[in-house]
Formats: structure tokens, sequence, C-alpha cells
């Protein structure tokens, strides 16, 4: 199966401001202690990890570069690019849309062919039913709006309890991809959090113009396991269609709960008995629509 991995990272923090990697104390992270991936990931490291995959190309995602500096990711990510033959083949770019110096950022990635999606991880709430996120707040949404105005697309990471929110952007334009990063994060697994998720889910579903990601599915202190996320996988492929649903590794972070091989080789078999043109959008093909890659990878 030829794979295009619509979420991952590249980044070097002996080089790159990625505070996160490099600062003490360490942040808290959902997957606890995340000190084995503060380290160079680049095309060497992400080849070395996917073997023997036939990875056709790559989507990476803004790793949590320097806020102070919100283009220089993006600007080396074009260079990267560039250098390697495309590699990445497209970036999601960082963006804070509550921030005075949104037009000027989103003026810069104007010039770069290299982005095509713009990230800003909302504030949230604690959990589900204790208040609105920052979705639902009017400087954020202002910042939709410009958005709107620049034909990008806008991904969206944040806790499922927040999905039904998406409506808001949707009433401010349809015309924004929405894409929703790793599965909606469904990390509580008690029959409380499914059910939770599994409704946050099935309503973003129904709004217009609205993808997802399956990815981000580790859990803190276990290994990735296949008996632990085929429901997830078939029940988010489900809601969305193989036509709007992406496969991705988000390495090198989830390598922090198993191997790409193992990854993979889980996606690979919970859809086993969908038809060879479903497979086939859900490995590659959506993610090279969604993305605009070359009509050659689809």
């Amino acid at each position: 199966m030829k794979i295009i991995d619509a979420h991952h990272h590249y980044w070097d923090p002996a080089r790159n401001p990625h505070p996160w990697l490099t600062e003490r104390p360490m942040i808290p992270f959902r997957y606890g202690d995340y000190s084995a991936v503060c380290t160079r990931f680049l095309p060497a490291e992400y080849d070395a990890a996917s073997a023997p995959w036939d990875v056709v190309a790559t989507v990476t995602m803004e790793g949590e570069w320097d806020p102070a500096d919100p283009t220089g990711e993006a600007v080396w990510m074009q260079a990267l690019a560039q250098e390697t033959g495309g590699r990445p083949a497209a970036h999601v770019a960082q963006a804070w849309l509550d921030r005075a110096d949104l037009p000027a950022v989103l003026e810069r990635y104007a010039d770069l062919p290299i982005v095509r999606s713009v990230r800003h991880k909302p504030r949230s709430a604690a959990g589900p039913g204790q208040g609105t996120g920052a979705m639902s707040e009017p400087g954020y949404q202002d910042g939709f709006r410009r958005l709107a105005a620049t034909g990008l697309m806008f991904d969206l990471q944040t806790n499922w309890w927040h999905l039904p929110e998406i409506a808001a952007l949707r009433r401010i334009s349809e015309d924004v991809p929405v894409i929703i990063n790793h599965t909606g994060l469904p990390a509580d697994r008690s029959a409380e959090g499914i059910a939770g998720w599994q409704a946050a889910l099935r309503e973003a579903a129904g709004m217009p113009n609205v993808f997802l990601k399956i990815s981000g599915l580790g859990l803190k202190g276990q290994p990735w396991r296949l008996e632990d996320n085929r429901d997830i996988i078939r029940f988010a492929i489900d809601m969305f269609g193989p036509q709007r649903a992406m496969f991705a590794s988000n390495f090198p972070v989830d390598g922090l709960c198993g191997s790409f091989d193992t990854i993979f080789s889980g996606f690979d078999a919970a859809c086993a008995d969908y038809s060879g043109t479903e497979r086939i959008a859900l490995f590659r093909s959506t993610a090279a629509r969604v993305y605009g890659l070359a009509p050659t990878l689809v």
C-alpha cells in the first residue's frame, strides 16, 4: 500500500526554537514523559522510522515553534522541501487566530507555497460540560474570518467536547475546510468517555467541509494495540467515510506509544475488509485531494 502520511513533524531542537522540546521542566503532556522525542527528526530519521512502508508524500504539522517567531517554522519548512525535492509535500503552519499579528502572518504564508493550512489549538475547558472553549470567543472567530479570505485551510486540534463548536466556524464560512486532528482525542476510554466522543464526532461529521485525521490514538503508559484502537478507527471511518478521513502517523510523537510499523499495520488491519477504493482513499487519495498534492499521488 502506497501511503501519504497526512500528519507528522520535522524538527531539530539543537538548531531550531521549539521551546517545549528544549526547556525544562517539561510541560504536561497526554502521553506523559516525552523526553524520547526531544531530538532531531528530519527526513533521514523519518525514513528509518517508516521502513518498509512505501511513503510517497507527507504533510508536516507545526510543532510548537517559538510563538515570538510565528512564521519561522514555515519558512524553514519551505527551504527544507526545496532542498529535499519535496519533503514535505505540504505544511500546516502556526497561526494564532486571536493575535494582532495574524494579518501579517497570513500575508507571509501567501508567499510560501508549501503552506496549505494553519493550526491554532484553541483554549479548552478541563472536561465535558465545564464550559466553552476559544472557538466560541469573538477574537478567535474574527481570526477565522480573516483566514477565510486567504484560501488556506484550518487544522483543528481540540478535545472532543469542543467539536460541536465547529458549528460557529461553519456559520462564518463553510468554504474553509476544517480538518480535525488526532481523531478528536478519544483519550478517555471509559464507557462514558467513548459515548461522549462518539456523539461529538457524529455531530462534527454532519457539518459541511469537515475532515478527520485518524491518528494520535496512543494511551498514556500503554503500547499501541489494535485491540484498543480498532473500534475507534472503525467508528471514525463510518462517521466520516473514506472520502473525508485519512490515516496519519503523528511521528515522532506517537513513537512514544508504538513503532510506525505497529501503527500503520494496525490501520491496515482495522480496515482490511473495506474495498480497494476505500482503502486507497484512507491511506493516500483523501490526503492528496484535501492538501492539494500532485494528481499522480491520488
